[in-house]
């Protein structure tokens, strides 16, 4: 700073001239080599030794002035840059964006060769490098440090800031082998870290460090240690923001799973209500299987408990697999095997039926419930078919205890009234019906109770019980092959053997009774031979059957047993019956029977042949040589011929 002198004012001294230069000095921020040569200018220019030593304290003062501006400079240098850095790191959302800025600005900051950034591992008990700037070495850059070792390792458990002018040569730290070597490896000497704080807990340990030795000045620590502070705040805020956002983004999945649970609810329900409204106006199997095909956009079939079929839409024949229909019942969950899905049809535990899909591979969560609904309503509409049913059949069966309890009752006296009653429930009493009797093994008999109204159902006949035993009365003019059916279809649906003894055929109401006793006793009677489990009827007994008969079945018995005989002699007049009776009459021997008919002992043999030709290889066998002996006593009765 140069000032003017007035003419007349008194020559400055050399102490007010160097005074005047060092302020110059000082406001034109020259450095302070140039604030230091001052004295040396003044002795150059003669100054007396008094004004030199004052000129020397002047330019101390001067100095000192000169270290205070750099100070303020330089803090007003670092607080710009700590704002700047504070802005910086709230902006940034991604935690791994603002390590990466918090380690550049340390190394920028304090003018460090590397600067890097270690995480606490709570689990691991450990800190590892997280972060690194300037470094080249891959092993330093995956170096972890357990507690205590080395600086980072003690700064890290003690949490306080440490700082070493040559690592190498400072024997303060535990020294590991491998923290060592990455070190070396990297090159660094002097190494300064402060510990990142989050109240009480450290998080981790910022670093600065150079490849040569240094003195790190309270300055440059406390500076790296404000820096840390925000690292700290700014990593904790990245963290709750990633735990927000993750929050969020549960929240937001959970909102919309929510939703579309209940835009699926909705849609079970509306699917529930069409469905349950179609059972209540009396809508059969059909059109309920048609409303579920056309909901669920795929092929479906109705089955009963036994898998008989009671309707399918879209679909062709396919029956549930009897493995995912008893995970169906046991989980409560449709079941899936391919493209097919299988859902019980339940009562509470009580098995009804089953519904299968076709033709939908997948069937998510929401399509699935519907389908179990669609079961729910299915198990309502066959517990209201089988309420009706067992109305139905409980009038049916009381009027089979009427058409059985015989000509001398009261429900006998007026046939026309037992006609009527069979007219409105869809039987004509005037066809020929048979009476059948079932009996199985006493734990099924309920079940076969059940099933024998099932088949009655089916047939178009009547179904009951007496006596303890299952009743069944159909329209039928065969008794012995409806007996022998129904024993072995009704044992493989209980899986047990089931006895059947029929009788018929019978054309009026008067005839039932009688066609029921016989058919007990043709059921007594093949439990009596050993033949439990199969069917017949006197018919299939021979001359059994004959003996437990009581109607005149002489004739058709004989003609079974003797007919091509008796139709050979009546063509040819020959004697075959004649000689066939003498065979038997005389203990089958040959010799004695020529002798009572008078012939030689080879016509006998060859009107034997002609009978085995026309009864068969085994005519002689002994039990058809009994049901011959007793079809020739019958003929011979039934038309008066004397006897032997």
């Amino acid at each position: 700073m140069t000032t003017g002198r007035r003419a007349d004012a008194p020559t400055p001294s050399p102490t007010e001239t160097a005074a005047c230069r060092l302020l110059d000095l000082l406001a034109a921020d020259s450095p302070a080599e140039d604030l230091a040569l001052e004295p040396a200018r003044s002795r150059a220019d003669g100054a007396a030794a008094a004004e030199v030593a004052r000129i020397e304290e002047t330019t101390e003062t001067a100095l000192t002035v000169r270290r205070v501006l750099d100070q303020y400079r330089r803090r007003e240098a670092e607080l710009v840059a700590l704002f700047d850095t504070a802005g910086d790191l709230a902006r940034l959302r991604d935690l791994d964006a603002v390590l990466r800025a918090i380690v550049r600005r340390a190394r920028t900051l304090l003018g460090a060769d590397v600067a890097y950034l270690t995480l606490n591992d709570p689990v691991a008990q450990d800190t590892f490098m997280r972060v690194t700037e300037g470094s080249v070495s891959a092993a330093f850059q995956q170096l972890r440090l357990g507690m205590g070792e080395g600086l980072g390792g003690l700064v890290a458990q003690t949490a306080r800031p440490y700082a070493s002018t040559d690592y190498h040569a400072d024997r303060r730290y535990r020294h590991t082998g491998t923290i060592d070597d990455g070190v070396s490896e990297e090159g660094l000497r002097g190494i300064l870290g402060v510990p990142l704080r989050l109240g009480a807990e450290v998080i981790g340990v910022l670093f600065a460090a150079d490849r040569s030795p240094r003195e790190f000045t309270p300055d440059a620590i406390a500076l790296l240690g404000s820096l840390a502070d925000h690292a700290a705040v700014a990593i904790d805020s990245a963290r709750r923001l990633g735990e927000t956002r993750t929050a969020l983004a549960r929240l937001e999945s959970a909102t919309a799973r929510a939703r579309a649970h209940g835009e699926a609810l909705h849609q079970a329900s509306d699917a529930h209500d069409r469905l349950s409204k179609l059972v209540l106006r009396g809508a059969g199997s059909d059109e309920v299987a048609a409303e579920i095909a056309a909901l669920l956009g795929g092929g479906v079939a109705l089955h009963d408990t036994d898998g008989s079929e009671l309707a399918r839409v879209g679909t062709d024949p396919v029956a549930p697999s009897p493995a995912d229909l008893d995970a169906s019942r046991t989980g409560g969950r449709a079941v899936r095997s391919g493209d097919v899905w299988t859902c019980a049809v339940l009562a509470g535990a009580e098995p009804l039926g089953s519904i299968v899909l076709t033709g939908r591979a997948d069937l998510p969560e929401a399509d699935r419930r519907l389908f179990e609904r669609a079961a729910l309503v299915t198990a309502m509409l066959l517990l209201i078919r089988r309420s009706v049913a067992e109305t139905e059949d409980r009038v049916r069966g009381e009027l089979l205890d009427d058409l059985l309890a015989g000509p001398g009752s009261s429900a006998h006296r007026d046939d026309g009234s037992l006609t009527l009653r069979a007219r409105r429930l869809g039987l004509d009493l005037a066809r020929p019906h048979a009476v059948a009797v079932l009996d199985c093994a006493p734990a099924l008999r309920t079940r076969l109770a059940a099933e024998n109204a099932r088949t009655a159902r089916r047939l178009g006949g009547l179904a009951g019980t007496r006596h303890g035993a299952a009743v069944l009365l159909v329209p039928c003019d065969d008794p012995g092959t409806l007996a022998r059916g129904l024993a072995a279809d009704l044992g493989r649906t209980l899986g047990a053997p089931v006895t059947v003894g029929a009788a018929g055929p019978g054309t009026a109401p008067a005839h039932h009774a009688a066609l029921h006793a016989e058919a007990v006793r043709c059921l007594t009677a093949l439990h009596s031979l050993g033949r439990t489990g199969s069917g017949a009827d006197v018919a299939d007994l021979g001359f059994v059957g004959v003996l437990l008969g009581d109607r005149a079945d002489i004739g058709p018995y004989v003609d079974r047993v003797l007919g091509p005989v008796l139709a050979y002699d009546a063509e040819r007049g020959t004697e075959l019956v004649r000689t066939l009776s003498a065979y038997h009459e005389h203990g089958s021997s040959l010799s004695r029977a020529k002798d009572a008919l008078h012939v030689h002992v080879n016509t006998v043999v060859q009107r034997l042949d002609r009978v085995a030709r026309l009864l068969g290889p085994d005519w002689n066998s002994p039990d058809s040589a009994l049901e011959i002996h007793l079809a020739l006593r019958l003929h011979r009765l039934s038309h008066g011929s004397p006897g032997h």
